[in-house]
């Protein structure tokens, strides 16, 4: 999907937004954080709704809040082969090195039901139960813990309940 770059930033505020405050966003708080007008950012929102990027939340503590198209349309965590690199894993209490292909996340909106798929260049050794940890990841030094829920593909596909994801805040310089 081709977004603008004030689409992107626009974006990217309300899902770092979001994700700190588990809360919707008002258009107020996304135009100081990308310091546009809250007229350019309501335009900008009923656009992002038709794409199905952005959800409106009414009432008193209502405002916007990001749809799973929105993670998926910024790519956040999709690290493509030239960005691959070779993260630490922790799987039941056991430290391992491996590269993270790719992290999924397929349910978002809610914190308490977040589920991620991860995909490995190699196979990993986890079972279903295990504790995991992944992280931090180089683009955003993102750390996912969690659950897993699913092995497949010999162990190289991965997805797991994440019950805790932490990334540093970055100040403006």
């Amino acid at each position: 999907m081709d977004l603008t770059d004030s689409q992107q930033a626009i974006l990217t505020a309300l899902i770092d937004g979001y994700q700190s405050t588990e809360s919707p966003m008002t258009g107020e708080e996304i135009a100081e954080a990308v310091d546009r007008h809250p007229g350019t950012i309501r335009n900008q929102m009923q656009t992002l709704k038709a794409l199905d990027l952005v959800e409106g939340i009414p009432g008193p503590r209502g405002g916007y809040k990001p749809t799973t198209n929105a993670y998926e349309a910024l790519d956040q965590q999709d690290l493509d082969e030239s960005d691959a690199e070779a993260l630490t894993v922790a799987s039941d209490y056991d430290r391992i090195t491996a590269t993270v292909e790719r992290i999924d996340f397929l349910e978002v909106n809610h914190p308490d039901e977040c589920t991620a798929e991860l995909e490995f260049t190699e196979a990993v050794d986890v079972e279903v139960g295990d504790p995991i940890v992944i992280g931090p990841t180089p683009n955003t030094a993102l750390v996912v813990a969690g659950q897993v829920t699913a092995v497949e593909d010999g162990g190289q596909t991965v997805q797991i309940d994440v019950t805790k994801l932490e990334a540093p805040l970055v100040a403006d310089a």
